[in-house]
């Protein structure tokens, strides 16, 4: 971010027109915008560089407008995002967040009481912040059974109605069954996968962020 030189420190000649140029690019930095990643393996280019992941394509897709934070860990759970959003927030100070979280918790069938309740306080942080945000549906293995997925899976869009923040399709929704798009883990997306996946959410992501699709 550049540096802005005080108009009060210029003589009384230049002092007009320095204002004019404080005002401007006071304006350019207002444009710029800070999307939050807090996510797990899926967004964290799992097993892959970093600069292959999803989120990177993004960043390169929205360009020097947007700065992309990618804080997504693999392994990470929501209780363990919840108790880290404060000081990402604070560190990073984002308008904008998203939140695709959920799938650690799931595969250890964990409570999605549990799970309602940590995603709720990220969500709760977030907009406490000033941030606009979006919370991303994640879907599960249908071996988890009937009654737990529907339980687990519902309490998105029950989180964003109550909550009134943007749901977002499971990126992985239509592509998780073509060939060489998952690792052999059945879990974690290929690189191969990594473009189809911002496409996968690009249509609802771009109205989320107000950018042209």
């Amino acid at each position: 971010m550049r540096k802005l030189t005080s108009p009060l420190s210029l003589s009384p000649a230049v002092l007009p027109l320095a204002l004019v140029l404080l005002a401007v690019s006071t304006w350019v930095q207002a444009a710029e915008h800070r999307l939050l990643i807090i996510g797990d393996s899926l967004s964290d280019a799992y097993d892959m560089s970093r600069e292959a992941g999803w989120a990177h394509l993004l960043a390169e897709r929205l360009g020097d407008d947007w700065t992309v934070v990618n804080a997504a860990i693999s392994g990470e759970t929501t209780a363990g995002a919840a108790y880290r959003t404060p000081d990402l927030l604070e560190a990073h100070a984002p308008d904008h967040v998203l939140i695709i979280l959920g799938g650690n918790d799931g595969l250890r069938a964990l409570s999605p009481a549990q799970v309602h309740r940590n995603l709720a306080a990220i969500i709760d942080q977030s907009k406490a912040s000033g941030a606009k945000v979006a919370l991303m549906q994640i879907r599960l293995p249908a071996s988890l059974g009937p009654v737990y997925l529907r339980r687990f899976e519902g309490l998105y869009p029950s989180l964003a109605e109550h909550h009134e923040v943007e749901l977002l399709p499971f990126f992985l929704e239509t592509i998780f069954d073509q060939p060489g798009m998952i690792m052999a883990d059945g879990i974690h997306p290929t690189e191969a996968a990594q473009p189809l996946m911002l496409e996968q959410v690009w249509p609802s992501l771009s109205e989320f962020l107000r950018v042209p699709q």
